[in-house]
């Protein structure tokens, strides 16, 4: 699998742990930056880079998935979250990890590089890539209620239990 990373200097390195230990683990490696440190560089400069690397992919059928990190992880799934096709999750334990794809079919996780050991993301990243994607009818219905808003901006309508007793009384 095609994997993208992008981070800034709080991620950079975990980002270089990785392009490692994913080759190890036999995936392929896009490095979006930064590639050196600067205490001073922006985030969604690489972060962008590699959700529209994996966006792109994605659409032309490949499989590819996407990696960023900063310091809380936050920043950074924002930034690849504004990219279309992009569902980018912030992850902090095992079982995000593993949810993210098993529930919202995620293609890009989010970590803080200043939240958790080094051992500890690198496992949560080999739960996300190792998660598949199921396809269960009720995740693959609200995907697609992001999805064709993303694409629409119309909001999707309510249900029918958020309508009952909405109605203004005569009284």
């Amino acid at each position: 699998m095609r994997v993208h990373l992008g981070s800034d200097h709080a991620g950079l390195e975990l980002k270089d742990h990785l392009m490692t230990w994913l080759v190890d683990h036999g995936h392929e490696v896009v490095d979006h930056g930064p590639f050196v440190y600067d205490a001073l560089d922006d985030y969604p400069v690489f972060c962008l880079r590699a959700a529209e690397g994996v966006a792109a992919e994605r659409a032309d059928g490949q499989d590819s998935l996407g990696v960023v990190i900063g310091g809380s992880g936050n920043g950074e799934q924002m930034a690849a979250n504004k990219v279309i096709g992009i569902r980018a999750a912030l992850v902090w334990n095992d079982a995000t990890a593993q949810l993210a794809r098993e529930h919202n079919d995620a293609n890009v996780i989010s970590l803080g590089g200043r939240q958790h050991t080094l051992d500890e993301m690198t496992r949560f990243i080999g739960i996300f890539l190792a998660e598949p994607f199921p396809g269960d009818e009720r995740h693959v219905r609200r995907i697609a209620l992001m999805s064709d808003y993303e694409v629409t901006r119309e909001l999707p309508p309510l249900p029918e239990s958020a309508l009952q007793g909405s109605a203004p009384s005569d009284s």
